[in-house]
């Protein structure tokens, strides 16, 4: 039996006279599956990958949609899942998941769904974004030139970051990674930078902590704080950081510059592992899903300095990865670091050793350079990198024999003191003018002549002496961006070193009194 092209015609006709062009957002489904931030519904066949979906249950739970499949809908659970059971209905509500966005959320601890968590008043913002947004496209971004100075010695002056950058901070726990971050946001004081600090499986405690000393020193006034604690559902701390990434896209559209911090990264994706296994999604190496990768660049590519045409604006990204045994080599930091422009890696062992920040120059990169330092720093800075290599490597050799020559002696000398000056304690940040002065003192030999015990005495001593009687150094730098064109940093410099005292050297006492008795 044939069928008549008329008949076809005709099939055609009818259906499309029943045809609705629109969405119908009261096409409701049934929960068939609950357990552990994740639920699975039927009945929702043309819901949409991302989609926001609202459980009919007593508080009006929201999930979002992210497994499409045949015969049911896979539901991430936004918030407590405790009231929803099995034959809860679920209906679509038409739109994607957005947070609230704007200047009211500056100042506040908020959840990953932009609401108060910091027991103050009820937020109320006229803006929503989209917590997944497509990057930037090259054409609508301009080259990193702009310094964000982090008042870190050792960071500005060999791993620079630069407006729009992505600078991963990696190490094993308890070795700093925190307090790079939180110290590169107090730094941003007066600087016209916007901060957002998402806390991603931080123990409540410790967010507190860290909203104590923004508070302070005064940060919070141009800060926000994304808290996803521990003891929230997984899908919670898997949004966090695009949450994150939203509210600062708010800023960044308004030619405003924004750092934001990822605290960090590593718990996001065990957060994400989880709900994907979960999920009946296939596990890949370490039991990760194939699109673990795609869930951080998709992240990190949203950081950008946008061109003049669309206001100038930049996001800089501090994402941090926790290490195990200081393995870069592992999946999530080897996927992290292939996304960023650099990274900065913090050692256990110099750590241990009293070398804070513990920043290892050997394995710390910047991919952008000179580009994000002024050209003070960058006349001071050139060198340092490579006497502390050759000084890490004279001084494994030097433990195997006692006489050495006079130049690798100086060598290991400068070296010694160029540890010494990188290093820097909690919250005691520098202006950009101060480390210039420092550094080059470093470099032009003013602190050979002292014991490497006095250089951080040196150093404070010397600031101070810079602001009571060369105040016009500092300004000149910080306002050309250059070293001074007359001798007058010379001259401060070779006036300070008449002035300072030295700390009683007892050991060089000893050693020549060793030496002399050897003669004997």
């Amino acid at each position: 039996m044939s069928i008549k092209a008329e008949e076809i015609s005709a099939l055609i006709k009818q259906q499309l006279e029943s045809y609705q062009d629109g969405l119908d957002v009261s096409e409701t489904g049934t929960v068939t599956y609950i357990g552990d931030g994740v639920a699975r519904a039927d009945g929702l066949n043309n819901a949409l990958e991302g989609e926001l979906l609202q459980f009919e249950d007593d508080k009006g739970t929201y999930g979002m949609a992210q497994n499409l499949e045949s015969n049911d809908v896979g539901i991430v659970i936004l918030g407590d899942f405790t009231q929803i059971t099995e034959g809860t209905k679920v209906k679509r509500t038409g739109r994607i998941m957005e947070v609230p966005v704007g200047d009211e959320l500056i100042g506040r601890v908020v959840n990953p769904l932009g609401q108060a968590i910091d027991g103050g008043t009820e937020i109320h913002t006229t803006k929503t974004r989209p917590i997944e947004h497509k990057a930037p496209g090259v054409m609508d971004r301009q080259s990193v030139d702009e310094p964000l100075q982090t008042g870190i010695k050792a960071i500005d002056a060999l791993v620079p970051i630069g407006r729009g950058q992505r600078e991963l901070i990696i190490g094993d726990r308890k070795t700093g990674k925190t307090s790079l971050a939180v110290d590169t946001i107090i730094n941003q004081k007066g600087q016209d930078v916007i901060c957002i600090y998402v806390a991603i499986g931080q123990k409540d405690s410790t967010v507190r902590a860290q909203v104590d000393t923004l508070q302070q020193y005064g940060a919070m006034d141009y800060t926000i704080v994304v808290s996803a604690g521990p003891s929230e559902p997984a899908p919670l701390l898997y949004i966090a950081p695009y949450a994150g990434a939203a509210m600062g896209e708010e800023f960044m559209m308004n030619g405003k510059a924004v750092l934001i911090v990822y605290d960090d990264l590593s718990k996001q994706a065990d957060a994400y592992r989880e709900l994907s296994l979960i999920l009946r999604r296939p596990p890949g190496r370490e039991a990760y899903p194939g699109d673990i990768f795609y869930t951080h660049s998709r992240l990190l590519e949203r950081a950008a300095k946008l061109s003049d045409k669309l206001g100038g604006g930049s996001m800089t990204a501090l994402p941090i990865i926790e290490t195990k045994a200081g393995d870069v080599s592992a999946y999530i930091p080897t996927n992290v670091i292939s996304i960023t422009d650099g990274q900065i890696f913090l050692d256990a062992d110099s750590f241990y050793a009293g070398i804070r920040p513990a920043i290892d120059a050997g394995t710390s990169v910047s991919r952008v350079g000179g580009d994000a330092q002024i050209k003070a720093m960058k006349k001071v800075a050139g060198t340092l990198r490579l006497d502390i290599a050759a000084y890490k490597e004279l001084e494994s050799f030097a433990q195997f024999g006692s006489d050495l020559d006079a130049a690798t002696q100086a060598r290991l000398n400068r070296g010694a003191r160029t540890i010494e000056v990188l290093k820097q304690g909690l919250h005691e940040l520098l202006s950009v003018q101060q480390e210039v002065v420092i550094l080059y003192a470093l470099t032009q030999g003013h602190l050979d002549k002292f014991p490497v015990e006095d250089v951080l005495r040196y150093e404070h001593e010397l600031f101070a002496f810079m602001d009571a009687s060369y105040k016009q150094v500092g300004d000149q730098i910080a306002e050309t961006g250059n070293l001074p064109s007359d001798s007058s940093l010379d001259d401060m410099l070779n006036e300070f070193d008449k002035k300072f005292v030295p700390t009683k050297d007892s050991k060089a006492e000893e050693d020549a009194i060793d030496s002399a008795d050897a003669a004997e």
